[in-house]
């Protein structure tokens, strides 16, 4: 027999005001991405007045559709609107997030990212059903692109500044000409970072999508590093090599089907006074720890790439993107690795160092 709890009222219009924020959100990521891919962020990155008229015209679209996406915008604070000019314009704050890619706080890529994985959803909801895998690979182009252009801002304003500085020795290796491993390096971004900031060094990225790989290898000639950068399709349990100075893993190792099996890896491929740097997601020990904004992301992000992407591999351990700092020191340890630290943080990233 079903009881009727009461309906505390304040508590409910507290809810439908939350689900009215994240609906808006929702429907406004497919916008956000729509025009950055249109150019109307940059077409008002000076931050000047422009009417939906003048935008469209700036970026050869319609100015209907222009009007209405401008509306939403202001709607959700992503734009400026002056009720008296009747124009629009992107604040300082707006148009760095939006309109200026590779600034620290660039964000188009995250919603790239968000509206990827809503197009993967039925493979999610399957695996849901069978308890399978869906692999890194099966997933939307957008993911990788997206991926990218989500993490690529943090790594810029923390990877040469603050991370590597934070770890003992590694700077002054570098500086004087080191070799070194990124694995699971993605579409190259954290490797190109480091082989332009490391002119001495040699850097190798590893990643066992081909298709990122290749994209990797386009960016370092663009970029002038593909002399001393170069990239090869290899799982994180089998990349070649050995003596390198550092093994850098950034937010891949919760990834991994077997990340034991990589620890052990790594461990045989360092040099005797080798460092393993592993950038993973900030989160707590406990559940209860991340119950934040910061934590809904990522265990958003976790049901749907992380945990099915690990399932997909061999093992299929799943640790998910907030298994804390306990459970990584746990693997490192079983990997063979006798020290280990948190180097530094930030409140998207941990940075732990792994050293023999």
């Amino acid at each position: 027999m079903s009881t009727t709890q009461p309906i505390d009222e304040a508590k409910l219009n507290e809810f439908m005001g939350r689900f009215v924020g994240d609906l808006g959100a929702a429907m406004g990521a497919a916008l956000v991405v729509i025009g950055d891919r249109l150019g109307l962020y940059r077409a008002m990155g000076d931050g000047e007045p422009v009417t939906a008229e003048q935008l469209a015209l700036r970026t050869d679209t319609d100015p209907r559709y222009v009007r209405e996406w401008l509306s939403n915008q202001a709607a959700g604070g992503y734009v400026t609107y002056d009720p008296e000019a009747r124009a629009f314009h992107l604040t300082p704050e707006q148009a760095l997030a939006l309109a200026q890619e590779g600034s620290p706080a660039f964000v188009p890529g995250a919603f790239q990212l968000a509206t990827a994985l809503i197009k993967d959803a039925p493979k999610i909801e399957q695996a849901f059903r069978t308890g399978h895998g869906v692999g890194w690979h099966e997933h939307h182009h957008d993911l990788f692109a997206g991926t990218e252009r989500f993490f690529r801002p943090g790594y810029s304003a923390n990877l040469i500044s603050s991370w590597i500085p934070a770890l003992d020795g590694v700077q002054a290796k570098l500086e004087t000409g080191a070799l070194v491993a990124d694995v699971g390096c993605g579409h190259g971004a954290s490797t190109i970072l480091m082989a332009q900031a490391f002119p001495r060094s040699e850097f190798v990225g590893f990643d066992y999508h081909e298709a990122s790989i290749a994209h990797a290898r386009e960016t370092a000639s663009t970029a002038g590093v593909d002399g001393r950068a170069s990239f090869e399709v290899a799982p994180a349990k089998a990349f070649p090599g050995d003596g390198y100075d550092l093994v850098a893993m950034f937010d891949c190792l919760h990834d991994m089907g077997d990340p034991v099996g990589a620890a052990a890896h790594v461990r045989e491929t360092l040099a005797p006074d080798g460092t393993w740097m592993i950038v993973e997601p900030y989160a707590g020990d406990r559940l209860e720890d991340n119950l934040n904004p910061v934590g809904r992301v990522f265990y958003g992000a976790s049901t749907l790439v992380c945990t099915p992407a690990s399932r997909d591999q061999e093992v299929g351990l799943a640790l998910g993107a907030q298994a804390g700092e306990t459970r990584l020191h746990e693997i490192v340890t079983e990997g063979g690795f006798t020290r280990f630290r948190r180097a530094t943080e930030t409140p998207f990233n941990m940075v732990l160092e792994a050293r023999p």
